[in-house]
């Protein structure tokens, strides 16, 4: 039977279902899969680098089925004459560190993580010491995964080593540098819930050594079967949680990471989540200070509030589509051309600074968040006042609505040229310039007093309309403006819009 690997590809990883017991989930990340996939990563890289003594290495995050697709993996590439370093419990951003840093500069990495997806999935990402593969590069990986080559290369070894040390001094020393100090976190107060995934080091390798008071963290332990709540800062369980630890520690600062460290969100003091447009926010005021008139580029569905935040600043808000390749990939653009733009960063939490290779890490962005907060305790502000400033959204909503049929592309294209055909003559909406991705429209008061953003996901069957509105009220009134429209298309289920509308 020809092999299809297809189904695998998550725009630039690799995710299936690797553990049985789920009803309607088969395992497609069998053993079979894994190792042909290993094989083509190992063509792959052999290609691209044109050398024959190739080096990689290899971590993964606390889910259940990690060991066994990591063994998988190491033993494959290493029957491929690729030199592997089993790295064991990892982070993401920690594995691309292995190809940057002096006495490692390895030719490649592989992460083993499904990110915050749930228990019985995995996957596998792969980096080179230029960044994250990209979609067209794991699309050749599949083919080469698909075909009988083999790099013909003579056997190598599986060595096991660690690198968490490594990455972990390096953002302590980023913290000391600029505080000036040793222990520069003495008398701060800083929790953190990780989950149960891999981001436990975070206490044990940099904030307690920083002097920091870590009582009241959550949830250190990795532990695959994710007991406690999803690991994923835009789960609302999640941020309750760590809302909570900060409340009962009476802490200076939370944090929370996903399971395999590429995002983070945290909490304030006073309680006050800073995650989605506002950890943009505060990131982008920060950059601001050291970097007047720099390009922040997001994804498509921030809000007009964060818009006019960034230009009152000074900067620019350029913003993209989703996906946090997309975003990266266009502020890489930017700054080839000579527009400066030090930040990429999706709601979501992933967030990619120029300084810092473009990678998208979580405990990076909270390792600047630390070293505002230990400036703003010397020079006596709050990391709350960088983003008083910020207009928030009275209400916000999302609504996936799938598409009902195998080819549902062409489908959803031509609603969205309808669907700007038909905003273009409705009064008080009106298209949103700049537009990268699906429909924008912006909507005046007497129409709801917000925007809404209806797009076409890249790769599942459904469309995302995201509703915005400045007015209480006013998301149910922009939903009721768009059902009857959206209601036509009889191959898209916008059931839930509707009785959102109606009130049901």
């Amino acid at each position: 039977m020809k092999k299809n690997y297809s189904k695998l590809r998550n725009e630039s990883d690799i995710r299936g279902v690797a553990i049985a017991g789920v009803p309607g989930q088969e395992v497609n990340l069998t053993e079979e899969a894994c190792r042909d996939i290993a094989r083509g990563f190992a063509l792959w890289l052999t290609r691209k680098e044109g050398k024959t003594n190739l080096r990689v290495a290899v971590g993964r995050d606390s889910r259940l089925s990690g060991e066994t697709l990591s063994g998988w993996l190491c033993d494959e590439l290493s029957k491929e004459g690729v030199s592997v370093t089993d790295m064991g419990m990892a982070s993401t951003p920690a594995m691309f560190m292995t190809t940057k840093t002096e006495g490692f500069m390895f030719d490649g990495a592989v992460m083993v993580t499904a990110s915050h997806l749930p228990y019985n999935r995995n996957g596998y990402k792969f980096f080179t010491p230029e960044g994250g593969v990209e979609a067209s590069d794991i699309n050749e990986m599949i083919a080469l995964a698909e075909g009988e080559s083999h790099t013909g290369l003579p056997p190598k070894k599986t060595e096991k080593a660690e690198f968490m040390s490594v990455y972990s001094k390096r953002l302590a020393d980023m913290i000391r540098a600029s505080c000036g100090s040793e222990r520069p976190l003495e008398g701060l107060r800083i929790v953190v819930d990780a989950g149960n995934g891999a981001g436990g080091f975070y206490v044990e390798n940099v904030l307690k050594p920083l002097g920091a008071n870590t009582e009241g963290s959550r949830y250190l332990e990795p532990d695959g079967r994710f007991p406690n709540h999803i690991p994923n800062p835009e789960n609302a369980e999640a941020m309750a949680s760590i809302t909570e630890a900060v409340a009962e520690a009476n802490a200076d600062l939370g944090i929370i990471f996903d399971t395999d460290v590429d995002r983070a969100g945290a909490v304030l003091s006073d309680g006050s989540e800073l995650n989605r447009n506002r950890l943009i926010a505060i990131l982008s005021a920060m950059l601001l200070r050291d970097h007047p008139g720099t390009t922040i580029v997001t994804d498509s569905v921030t809000s007009s509030g964060l818009a006019e935040f960034i230009a009152a600043k000074g900067g620019v808000h350029h913003r993209f589509r989703r996906g946090y390749r997309n975003v990266i990939n266009e502020s890489m653009r930017l700054n080839s051309e000579g527009i400066d733009s030090q930040l990429a960063i999706e709601t979501s939490g992933h967030g990619a600074f120029k300084e810092n290779y473009f990678l998208d890490d979580g405990a990076y962005i909270v390792t600047k968040l630390i070293i505002e907060l230990s400036r703003a305790r010397r020079e006596g502000y709050t990391l709350a006042s960088l983003i008083e400033d910020l207009k928030e959204p009275a209400e916000s909503r999302e609504f996936r609505m799938d598409l009902n049929l195998e080819d549902f592309k062409p489908y959803g294209r031509r609603i969205i040229e309808e669907l700007k055909e038909y905003a273009e003559k409705q009064e008080g909406w009106s298209l949103a310039p700049s537009n990268y991705e699906g429909v924008r429209v912006n909507l005046d008061g007497a129409h709801g007093d917000g925007w809404f953003l209806l797009r076409l996901s890249l790769h599942e069957p459904l469309m995302p309309l995201n509703i915005e509105s400045d007015s209480e009220g006013g998301v149910k009134k922009i939903a009721a403006e768009l059902s009857g429209f959206i209601g036509e298309y009889e191959l898209l289920d916008s059931e839930k819009l509707r009785e959102f509308a109606e009130g049901k």
